[in-house]
């Protein structure tokens, strides 16, 4: 029996003025998998992500989770109903400790707010379980984030994510600001949680061989609609090239840039 969807997005329709930015968007998102979404500039992913964030509401269509129909109205809806987005501009403050980011704004405390006192070791016994879990050992939750590094960084947004009840995690380019021994990080956390066998992961990237190596299937946008999808069994490198860039063939770039040439 094949499991039915966690995430189901049928028919989305996403108008902003006169200009439509998702026009009849299907995808379904399975549990314990890579879903890599994948497109240029103006595709349509990040309008799609802020509709199943929360951000945005549709003017058609219908966003379905775990076979139910919602309607997000703020992104605390989202969130309750299990989707986590972690995106490029992490939500953490460098100055503050690893544990106290960890649980910014659902601190664990003995007494009355705001007057009681935090619960920091316990805390922190949590924040240490739950990164080493996806793979990072930190040492000392109290150091502040900003002696983390970049991939550290996008890990302890992952965990903080997953552990606050995330079902779906929707990484916006997770590797996209970072040095290549630092995206090894992210994506070896990416695995990691993919092997866990409860969480659906929607990985936006523009980075083809990144999401060769740690997605499941692919769906890719332009200009607001789908125009392929497939598994990683059923798409050969070049093909994945050519839809990443619209569906347009390396020849027909080549041509344009050869007509180019001659014009100068």
């Amino acid at each position: 029996m094949i499991e039915p969807p966690l995430i189901r997005v049928e028919g989305l329709v996403k108008r902003f003025g006169p200009f439509t930015a998702l026009n009849g968007v299907n995808l379904d998102i399975y549990r314990g998998e890579v879903h890599a979404l994948l497109g240029d500039n103006g595709a349509g992913k990040s309008t799609l992500i802020r509709l199943l964030s929360g951000f945005h509401r549709p003017n058609e269509g219908q966003i379905f989770v775990g076979g139910h129909p919602v309607d997000f109205r703020s992104p605390r809806d989202a969130t309750r109903a299990g989707i986590g987005t972690v995106y490029q501009e992490l939500a953490l403050n460098p100055l503050m400790s690893v544990t106290r980011n960890f649980f910014m704004g659902r601190e664990l405390s003995v007494g009355p707010k705001p007057f009681g006192f935090l619960r920091m070791n316990e805390m922190n016994r949590i924040t240490h379980n739950e990164m080493i879990k996806i793979g990072i050992n930190i040492s000392d939750p109290g150091q502040a984030v900003g002696t983390m590094s970049g991939g550290q960084r996008q890990t302890l947004a992952i965990a903080r994510a997953i552990y606050f009840g995330a079902k779906v995690l929707i990484l916006d380019e997770p590797t996209s600001a970072l040095g290549q021994r630092q995206q090894m990080e992210v994506l070896k956390t990416i695995v990691r949680v993919r092997e866990r066998g409860d969480i659906a992961i929607i990985f936006i990237t523009h980075n083809e061989l990144h999401s060769k190596l740690v997605a499941d299937r692919f769906t890719f946008m332009a200009l607001g609609e789908v125009i392929g999808r497939g598994s990683n069994s059923e798409l050969a490198g070049d093909e994945i090239r050519r839809l990443m860039s619209g569906g347009t063939a390396i020849n027909d770039l080549a041509f344009e840039l050869e007509s180019a040439r001659k014009q100068v």
